[in-house]
């Protein structure tokens, strides 16, 4: 028996990599400015059926059914985001089959080390992550046809499914197979299901329920209910076309096992299920225990025992008005478009099946409108949406933030916190929106900046100490002489940078999500350029001459431009920085920061071992570049922008890394290193909503020996 927690719907396809082949590099770029790539194709899946640890009959995907949210997935090692191996560029069913293609674009060690061990004859596998949303039982006696092919009962069909991300793994579920689908799934659960034909309706009948009597937070829990039942016909479903063999039962003794352990999960469900309630319904429990009923009765049978409580229009502390409110929220972000796989990472698998189940499917600002009505006990089914529908809303919502209030004591002291406004609801989801979008902007300024948090707007001041003098040789008398410190201090300030946006009359009546969402959007968008125009504004305005012959971090003239030479002559300069006392202080560069004009020649020249910089017949210089592969090169247009004073498409610089010694910081305001949304209120003529959306950040300049800027030219 699953527990309340358990998510028996994901799929797991694995198979062998296979056709290693490397791209030309004319192919790749046609200016030769990036090492050729290698790919890889593989059969993810043959579309037979198969045999499954955990399920009590062989497996089909049935691959019409088979959604793909994007051609273009990453691909990681281990399912880990942060081991990135590069990304797919076809996903498809040819012939009946699922087979894949992708491109190892990677640039870190975790690439080179999936390319360099299959090249060695590593079998490497790749594991292809599926959701399934409908499963079909066949019985035992009956055929279907899956994948153009005909197939006896008794298996599983999953007729709908989501493919998400790939990753390359070492091992898969079965070394003697061509691909492989490794799930979990209760099998005392599947074993006597019929074919999932039950509609939510016949459902909800079948279980005692009303449709009309519901308000959308009981229907929302119990969509999600209902989607949590693969088979959601096993309320009249028997096993008598399907019984078990002989043969296929196990030794009576692993059997008693078994059951043991299934008894006692179900029980600890139970309690689970029932201990948010504080003991209100201790007979319940009792009686789910002793009466055997699994997890899906006890949460029906504890929903009818707390109707009365919502019918009375009071919103419940024991978390179901909180699963309703995320069930809307994700249906929200489905809508406004954000992936399906990522939306995953935000809610758990119950209420993601609620969220794309019947009415709340392409739910929009409407939908959320409703939910706050019937948080508060009133209905909203069937109303036309005009006027007097909004104030209602918005006096609902005005309910709801004073039941946030209240309840936040109770989070305070380690109760629950379960109400969330519709002004939460529409705020979670333009932050969700504005943070993708934020996310989405390719920046460069934290590969070469410190990131700072500060308590608030003062200026701060830092300080970096440096000891006077190194380690002395003891003498005779065994008396250790005393080191001194000196301080080196610098400054920053955080600023705030915002917009206010409104949910309008207009935009409610129109149900229009998209409109809504796209200011978010350009506040999370704005937000990250903001940021990194701030820190090249800074860099390039050059405050207090930080970068000068004086403070040793600049170079000019007609042989500075970028080379060979110009490299070695900037990486000796860099490395040359000495302390108050001229001793050298150990720091070496990490990036080669260029403008966009740069960008080939700095690539070739971290990545190219023999370059062609001669010059004249009698003075030849070496073909070999000592500097392949020692800096990380990064261009940015910000360097040579017409709209930004100082910039140059000569000048380069070397930085070093941040972690150790910073020449730029980016302070942020108590930890919050993205931007804001935050709800607000508007004034009375207002028939709307607003937000405001706001980023709380400063940029100094710290270490002048943690750089070196070169002019590339006189």
């Amino acid at each position: 028996m699953p527990s309340a927690t358990e998510k028996p719907r994901v799929l797991h396809l694995c198979a062998p990599v296979t056709d290693w082949n490397a791209i030309e590099a004319s192919d790749a770029n046609a200016a030769g400015d990036r090492p050729s790539l290698r790919r890889f194709s593989m059969t993810a899946y043959t579309g037979g059926a198969m045999t499954l640890a955990g399920w009590p009959h062989p497996v089909v995907v049935d691959l019409a059914g088979m959604r793909v949210a994007a051609k273009s997935r990453p691909i990681l090692k281990d399912h880990n985001r942060s081991l990135i191996v590069g990304h797919t560029d076809s996903i498809g069913v040819q012939n009946s089959q699922l087979q894949v293609t992708g491109v190892v674009s990677g640039a870190g060690p975790v690439a080179r080390e999936i390319v360099e061990s299959s090249l060695n004859g590593f079998p490497w596998q790749a594991s292809l992550g599926a959701v399934a949303q409908r499963v079909e039982f066949v019985a035992k006696g009956r055929t279907a046809r899956v994948n153009g092919r005909e197939f006896a009962g008794p298996l599983h069909i999953a007729r709908e499914s989501v493919l998400g991300e790939v990753s390359f793994v070492a091992l898969g579920a079965d070394d003697d197979t061509t691909a492989q689908i490794a799930a979990k799934r209760s099998p005392g659960r599947a074993a006597a299901q019929e074919t999932n034909t039950m509609t939510f309706e016949q459902w909800l009948e079948a279980k005692g329920f009303a449709d009309a009597d519901l308000n959308d937070a009981q229907r929302a829990s119990l969509e999600a209910l209902f989607a949590s039942e693969p088979d959601a016909s096993t309320a009249t479903a028997t096993a008598t076309d399907d019984a078990p063999t002989e043969t296929d039962s196990p030794s009576v003794t692993a059997q008693m096992r078994a059951e043991a352990a299934a008894e006692s999960s179900r029980i600890a469900a139970i309690r689970r299920l029932c201990s948010p309630l504080n003991g209100r319904h201790a007979d319940l429990e009792a009686k789910a225990i002793a009466d055997g009923w699994d997890v899906t009765r006890t949460e029906l049978e504890l929903l009818r025992a707390e109707r009365p409580a919502l019918a009375a229009g009071g919103v419940r502390r024991d978390g179901d008005a909180g699963v309703a409110a995320r069930t809307v929220e994700a249906a929200l972000c489905l809508s406004a478009g954000i992936p399906e796989a990522e939306v995953g990472k935000w809610y758990d698998q119950r209420t993601m099946n609620a969220a794309v189940a019947g009415r709340l499917r392409g739910a929009g600002v409407h939908a959320a409108l409703g939910y706050a009505i019937e948080a508060v006990g009133g209905s909203s089914r069937g109303t036309h949406v005009d006027n007097d529908f909004i104030l209602t809303a918005f006096e609902a919502d005005r309910q709801l933030r004073a039941q946030e209030r209240a309840e936040r004591t109770i989070r305070a002291s380690g109760g629950g916190f379960s109400t969330i406004s519709l002004s939460g609801i529409l705020s979670n989801v333009a932050n969700k929106a504005m943070l993708a979008a934020y996310q989405a902007v390719d920046s460069v300024v934290a590969m070469f900046c410190a990131d700072a948090d500060v308590a608030d707007f003062k200026e701060v001041t830092r300080y970096r100490l440096t000891g006077n003098g190194v380690f002395e040789k003891v003498g005779p008398d065994g008396e250790l002489k005393h080191a001194t410190l000196s301080e080196e201090s610098y400054t920053n300030r955080v600023e705030t940078f915002g917009r206010i946006f409104a949910l309008t009359r207009q935009m409610i009546i129109n149900d229009d999500l998209g409109a809504f969402l796209q200011i978010p959007r350009i506040i999370g968008r704005m937000s990250a350029l903001k940021r990194e125009e701030a820190v090249f504004e800074l860099l390039l305005a050059n405050p207090g001459t930080f970068f000068s012959v004086g403070n040793k971090n600049f170079l000019s003239g007609v042989d500075t431009a970028l080379s060979i030479d110009s490299l070695t002559k900037a990486e000796q300069t860099f490395m040359d920085q000495t302390d108050s006392d001229g001793k050298p202080i150990l720091i070496s560069p990490s990036v080669l920061l260029v403008p966009t004009a740069l960008k080939v020649t700095a690539q070739q020249l971290m990545t190219e071992t023999r370059v062609n910089e001669t010059t004249t017949t009698d003075k030849p210089k070496p073909a070999n570049n000592p500097h392949a592969g020692k800096w990380r090169p990064v261009a940015s247009p910000y360097l040579n922008a017409q709209g930004i004073a100082g910039g140059s498409a000569k000048a380069w610089y070397l930085f070093a890394n941040p972690a150790d010694v910073a020449a730029i910081e980016i302070a942020y305001l108590r930890g919050r290193r993205v931007p804001t949304i935050e709800s607000g209120e508007t004034n009375f003529n207002t028939l709307g909503m607003q937000w405001r959306g706001y980023f709380d950040f400063g940029v100094a300049m710290q270490d002048r020996r943690a750089a070196v800027k070169v002019k590339g030219e006189a």
